[in-house]
């Protein structure tokens, strides 16, 4: 399974991003092996959350690691039947093994405001 983790870098010793949208690097990454498949995140002015989660989708990710989501991308992930971790903080270590070890917690909601002026 394929785990994807919001990153300020491109290893795992790179700091969680707080927004899942506007994150600087996707990590994906396999729990049990810790290989790390870095990819760029280059979002635009708008549709930053729907393209994120679509660039998650089509990598098969089964899970998002964030500090917090937005509206539209909860909608896209979850409707993908990707399950959502927010509150991740540290590295990514950290917050892999924080989801290894049931420590987050798994949202149900958006936890970010949408760039429209949505709810938070």
């Amino acid at each position: 399974m394929t785990v994807c983790i919001t990153s300020t870098g491109r290893d795992l010793e790179a700091s969680v991003h707080r927004s899942f949208g506007r994150a600087a690097y996707f990590l994906f990454v396999d729990p049990k092996a810790l290989t790390v498949d870095a990819v760029e995140n280059r979002p635009g002015a708008h549709g930053a959350g729907v393209q994120a989660a679509q660039t998650v989708v089509d990598r098969g990710a089964r899970a998002v690691i964030t500090g917090s989501v937005g509206p539209n991308a909860f909608q896209g992930l979850s409707a993908a039947g990707v399950e959502i971790y927010v509150g991740a903080e540290g590295t990514v270590r950290e917050a892999l093994d924080a989801y290894r070890s049931g420590a987050l917690d798994r949202s149900h909601t958006p936890t970010g405001r949408s760039h429209q002026g949505g709810p938070r």
